[in-house]
């Protein structure tokens, strides 16, 4: 399983997990109670998780393309089908608003 903390403009909105059962992004309830910008306009804020069999367009937009993913690839030997992977390794510091943070490894609490 791997998981992300998505933040918008610094502050923590939410979860990105990809496990076998696909993907699932959820608000923080302190997002949502601090009347937060959404990440997306298709993901409006709700308490209620959003799931896909896929990459959520929003997300999978944010990984770089052309010869900047070539390099990224190579340089992570990452599989381009693996679109988690990489917007793991390529998005903590993307340009724009959202920076997705692996915490895959932290183990929960």
């Amino acid at each position: 399983m791997k998981r992300a903390e998505v933040y918008f403009l610094n502050k923590l909105a939410g979860a990105l997990v990809e496990d076998e059962n696909g993907y699932t992004f959820v608000y923080s309830e302190s997002y949502i109670a601090d009347n937060g910008t959404p990440i997306s306009l298709t993901m409006p804020l709700q308490t209620e998780p959003f799931t896909s069999d896929n990459m959520f367009p929003f997300f999978d937009g944010l990984i770089p393309e052309g010869w900047l993913l070539d390099i990224a690839q190579a340089s992570w030997k990452i599989n381009p089908r693996d679109r988690m992977s990489l917007l793991l390794a390529c998005c903590k510091d993307c340009i724009g608003a959202v920076s997705i943070v692996d915490v895959s490894n932290q183990q929960n609490n």
